[in-house]
């Protein structure tokens, strides 16, 4: 989708949009009013005041925040919390730390809703009367054999399966919108919800009235994916089909809360009941639908799994680009825009939802643990938001009040959700803790390294390349010598590059092509400029790549030689007489220099800890040969020591032995 087409709505789209950004917020009332309910009598109060901020949580923080506001910070028609610090992060350096944070915390929320969303879903086996007593650990086989299929689905691509999940959602938020529908004749007053006074009754009469604010929440936990997905569905469509998602799942929380007045008013709904099966959503539905209406929410449940394991491999992807994570193999299972699979990750977040299931094993613990870390997202791109309207000029006035205002709210709702750590909500931030301190490392040691590296005028070395190209005395190293250079001034190049090809064994070459990968802030652009530094002798070649393209440069090099053989400004033949008769094309070796930590360093503490975890997530991280798609068969890994901190002084002495005696 180009960026134009951002401004469109077509049915197409709109349906697309159902289909992927939606499964998470659209699967909540699953469980919200149950979380809501817990271990509290049923009353007046309890109920319109949570319906009232239920819909105003929908209308303040999903509407306002994210659906008008957030989604104008589109960058090149692409979303989320990465591509939001792209556009901004040339403001401030420090701005790297809430996107950071924001990013492990999306990350390990998100391992809860695949969890929470098939666990809420096929507890509702238990509304049949012939399954009523179905126990906890078939359950969890049935949640666990889904999660098991879902992930193992991955490897071939969600394109087909994708076309269906539009129409499946469709159906989905249909049956919310009429369900709720059915029920709003058992009790009109439910209707006053879309007063705000009766949720601010709740917080301020209700006894702990507060903290229900953590199960409110909820309801929007969703609300990231609406910008995480906007290159998939544009601006436009996501904002005209949330107009019918938010009044479908209105009228389903009104429906339940006016069933839940009309059948169960001053009783109290307890864990027990609750855990044997209680659920409004459930509750509503006619008892000949019970069947159809599981498997259409397990359904559902599956798709915002889908769309979260979707936007994970994305998120991650992202942060490679912009060197925040280490470096692992991307697959491209078809040949779809943004359609991509990352084995490792898969694996993580298999490995993480199957955790939460057997940990927590009912969806009512889950909800005592979902939420918490996702409101660190939000503070996050609040703060990331911020600074992009500040970059725009907008007045300050807009920017204090959008600043107050949601670090208001956000600040309530972590808060409210602190009360979820000690029942499961620690879990979620040590996955988001982990999570970041590999996202910190890896950004951390990135800066050490770069006290190291040390760049030379490539004038200078010029007339010694080629006095070795030319040296018939030094034996041919290959044809075409290939180095990836870091070097974003195109006179300069690294010292190690030099020390390289002229000193530590002399390659000497017919023609030295310097290569450098530039990542841009725009996800999409693909580019190249070339520069004859010495025609037929000495090339740099500098690729202009957005951050959500995979480098795959051999295959994007041999595409430039191509070009320029086309082009008739390079000779690629043989330089040997016996090939170059028959104009047999020459050989070409890409040299990659890989680092390793030297003894002969005098680093502080923390600093050495950053670069030794450093290196141990390389050693299990994607090469960098793989990484950048070369052909192993023609790579030279080069060793060179990297000492980013020299002892500066050594404390050695120099002792003559006596003269021997007679």
């Amino acid at each position: 989708m180009n960026h134009t087409s951002h401004q469109k709505v077509t049915a197409a789209g709109l349906l697309v949009a159902l289909g992927i950004i939606y499964g998470d917020i659209g699967t909540s009332p699953l469980y919200v009013l149950n979380a809501i309910l817990k271990n509290k009598p049923v009353t007046e109060t309890l109920i319109l005041g949570s319906l009232s901020l239920v819909i105003w949580t929908l209308t303040l923080q999903t509407t306002i925040k994210y659906v008008l506001l957030t989604l104008r910070a589109d960058n090149r028609g692409e979303g989320g919390i990465f591509s939001l610090y792209a556009l901004v992060r040339k403001q401030a350096k420090w701005l790297v730390f809430p996107a950071m944070i924001g990013g492990a915390a999306l990350l390990a929320d998100g391992m809860i809703t695949p969890a929470i969303s098939v666990t809420s879903a096929v507890e509702g086996l238990r509304n049949i009367p012939m399954l009523h007593e179905i126990s906890d650990q078939t359950i969890v086989g049935i949640v666990l054999g889904i999660l098991a299929s879902l992930f193992f689905l991955q490897q071939f691509g969600t394109h087909s399966i994708g076309k269906l999940f539009g129409p499946v959602m469709a159906i989905w938020f249909g049956m919310l919108a009429v369900l709720g529908s059915l029920h709003l004749a058992d009790d009109l007053s439910v209707f006053k919800a879309f007063n705000p006074w009766y949720g601010y009754n709740l917080l301020v009469n209700f006894p702990q009235g507060f903290w229900i604010l953590g199960a409110v929440f909820l309801c929007t936990t969703g609300a990231e994916a609406l910008y995480s997905d906007l290159g998939h569905c544009g601006r436009s469509n996501i904002r005209v089909s949330w107009m019918a998602v938010k009044l479908c799942l209105i009228l389903n929380y009104l429906g339940q809360g006016a069933w839940l007045l009309s059948h169960y008013s001053g009783k109290t709904i307890t864990g027990q009941m609750i855990e044997t099966g209680f659920n409004p959503f459930y509750g509503i539905m006619p008892s000949w639908f019970l069947v159809a209406g599981v498997m259409i929410a397990t359904i559902a449940a599956i798709i915002a799994s889908q769309a979260l394991i979707s936007g994970s491999f994305t998120l991650i992807s992202e942060a490679m680009r912009l060197n925040l994570w280490p470096k692992m193999k991307i697959k491209y299972p078809c040949e779809t825009k943004g359609q991509l699979y990352m084995p490792g990750i898969n694996l993580i977040l298999f490995l993480g939802c199957t955790g939460m299931v057997l940990y927590f094993q009912k969806a009512t613990n889950m909800e005592a643990a979902y939420g918490l870390a996702i409101t660190l997202c939000m503070m996050a791109t609040t703060i990331l938001f911020t600074h992009y309207l500040l970059a725009h000029r907008t007045r300050p006035f807009w920017i204090w009040l959008f600043l107050l205002v949601y670090t208001s709210i956000e600040v309530g709702f972590t808060v409210a959700n602190l009360q979820k750590f000690p029942h499961g909500g620690y879990v979620a931030l040590l996955i988001g803790g982990c999570l970041l301190l590999i996202m910190y490392v890896w950004y951390r040691a990135r800066k050490i390294k770069n006290r190291y590296v040390e760049f030379v005028g490539l004038d200078y070395f010029v007339p010694k390349i080629q006095d070795l190209s030319n040296d018939r005395s030094v034996p041919k190293y290959a044809t075409h010598l290939v180095y990836l250079t870091s070097a974003n001034n195109p006179k300069e190049i690294e010292h190690k590059i030099m020390y390289s090809i002229l000193n530590r064994k002399p390659k000497r070459a017919d023609i030295y092509w310097f290569v450098h990968v530039n990542t841009l802030d725009e996800p999409y652009t693909t580019e190249y400029v070339v520069e004859h530094i010495i025609p037929n002798d000495i090339i740099r070649v500098e690729f202009n790549l957005g951050f959500r393209v995979q480098p795959r440069i051999d295959l994007l090099f041999r595409k430039v030689v191509e070009d320029l053989v086309k082009n008739k400004e390079v000779n690629i033949t043989s330089r040997y007489e016996s090939l170059e008769r028959r104009n047999v094309v020459g050989d070409f070796s890409f040299v990659v220099m890989e680092k390793y930590l030297s003894q002969d360093n005098d680093l502080p503490i923390v600093e050495r800890m950053v670069m030794k975890a450093h290196f141990l997530l390389k050693d299990i991280s994607l090469s960098e040969e793989k990484n950048f798609g070369l052909d192993t068969s023609n790579v030279v890994i080069e060793k060179f020591p990297l000492v980013v901190a020299p002892v500066a002084n050594i404390n050695l002495k120099r002792v003559f032995d006596p003269e021997p005696t007679l």
